[in-house]
């Protein structure tokens, strides 16, 4: 390891840990409490928000900090934890700027929450799967009642107050069916900014033995995933149905961030998205206790970096674990992947998500190849236009009245 080199970080801050107030289905996080066995509640108490705030701002090279804010859901923590997190931010600040995000669910938000979003430029997420039948086949309180009316009061709350929001949207077995409703929907809610992040899950008894099923020429391996998991081809059928729409209406008015992140690595620009980085390992989540661990999908015991009550952030971003385990996404490569035509636009997809056998019966293949490979496919010709576009310093937007044009010609034609 250089010792030298200074690595930038990004984290995922719990500071209520895996406490929420919905009972989401699919949610992978909710299990985390037993890693703290014997408490119902950990949450960060102000001596560790205040270390992780002083040494999080000491770990970033840049003028710009910033942080993030998740759980759980992170509203739990209340008004007055963030309140101070703001103050804090401030006397450690150094003279950079720092930015704050926060990812909720919106049950929580009401006045004060959007005041203080507004007078302190926070950019929230808000968690929403489609209009209320499709948003509430998963996403439900405690009790197993809908959430959608409350989101989309929270929404209007932060439109009332112009807070900047953007919506994060978990793509599953059931809104995967349908794309144009859900892409419509999501427009009518009021922002420009959009993430699809498409679920799968193993079964917790799943093991490699009894999952091996090899089908077709690519031999993907059908594994045992939960049944809300969306499966590989409906993913990137929906993905591709979502472009579509956008590729023709919507370029420059919507920003729906793998679109983007796509664009950028055929402007030989890196991935705007970890999940299609080259490289990982510098994105950690820090739990309500002060633990830190390589990222937000590897909260195990063996992926514990440290406690940043006892071991500076810095020091941690720098170690030879979290170097290596970047590193290993690399390296640890299917052989189909290196050969693969949308290599620089995937490499290799999350390695959570890596559990899939290869054409050489290894099982480090990701499950969402074949979606992938789908969007990837059907999107090349419009990327190549729109970054030809960009190297004569013309507009993506110009796209649209090309296909436009196009779709008129085709149709006088019939």
């Amino acid at each position: 390891m250089n010792k030298s080199q200074n690595y930038g970080c990004h984290v995922m801050a719990k500071p209520t840990g895996s406490t929420c107030n919905l009972d989401c289905t699919y949610c992978f996080y909710l299990e985390k409490h037993k890693l703290y066995p014997g408490k119902s509640q950990v949450f960060m108490d102000e001596q560790t928000l205040e270390n992780y705030i002083c040494q999080h701002i000491a770990a970033q090279p840049g003028d710009t900090v910033e942080f993030a804010w998740q759980g759980g859901e992170p509203t739990l923590a209340g008004l007055g934890f963030y309140e101070k997190a703001c103050q804090l931010q401030k006397k450690h600040a150094g003279g950079k700027t720092i930015q704050n995000s926060l990812q909720t669910n919106g049950i929580l938000l009401n006045k004060a929450w959007c005041e203080f979003f507004q007078k302190n430029q926070w950019l929230i997420g808000i968690s929403i799967d489609g209009p209320a039948e499709l948003h509430d086949r998963y996403r439900v309180s405690r009790s197993g009642k809908p959430s959608h009316h409350k989101v989309i009061a929270a929404i209007e709350r932060l439109k009332n107050y112009k807070v900047e929001f953007n919506l994060l949207v978990v793509i599953n077995d059931v809104n995967a069916q349908h794309p144009e409703i859900v892409y419509s929907y999501l427009k009518s809610l009021g922002t420009a900014h959009i993430q699809f992040i498409p679920l799968v899950e193993r079964e917790a008894n799943s093991t490699k033995q009894d999952e091996i099923r090899l089908v077709g020429p690519d031999f993907q391996l059908q594994a045992q995933v939960t049944p809300w998991s969306v499966s590989a081809k409906d993913y990137g059928t929906f993905l591709a149905r979502v472009f579509d729409i956008w590729v023709r209406n919507d370029i420059g008015q919507v920003y729906i961030q793998l679109f983007e992140s796509t664009l950028a690595t055929w402007c030989d620009y890196p991935a705007l998205m970890c999940v299609f980085s080259e490289e990982c390992g510098h994105a950690f989540a820090l739990e309500a206790n002060g633990d830190l661990y390589n990222c937000d999908h590897y909260v195990y015991p063996e992926h514990k970096l440290g406690n940043i009550n006892q071991t500076s952030l810095s020091e941690m971003n720098n170690s030879k674990h979290a170097i290596e385990f970047g590193k290993d996404k690399k390296t640890k490569l299917s052989a189909d992947c290196q050969t693969c035509l949308h290599l620089k636009q995937c490499n290799g997809g999350c390695p959570k998500q890596r559990f899939s056998v290869s054409s050489t019966g290894e099982f480090n293949h990701n499950y969402f190849c074949a979606g992938f490979k789908l969007f990837f496919g059907h999107t090349m010709p419009y990327m190549q236009v729109m970054k030809n576009l960009l190297q004569r310093h013309r507009s993506p937007v110009e796209l649209m009245a090309m296909i436009a044009q196009r779709d008129s010609v085709m149709q006088s034609q019939l």
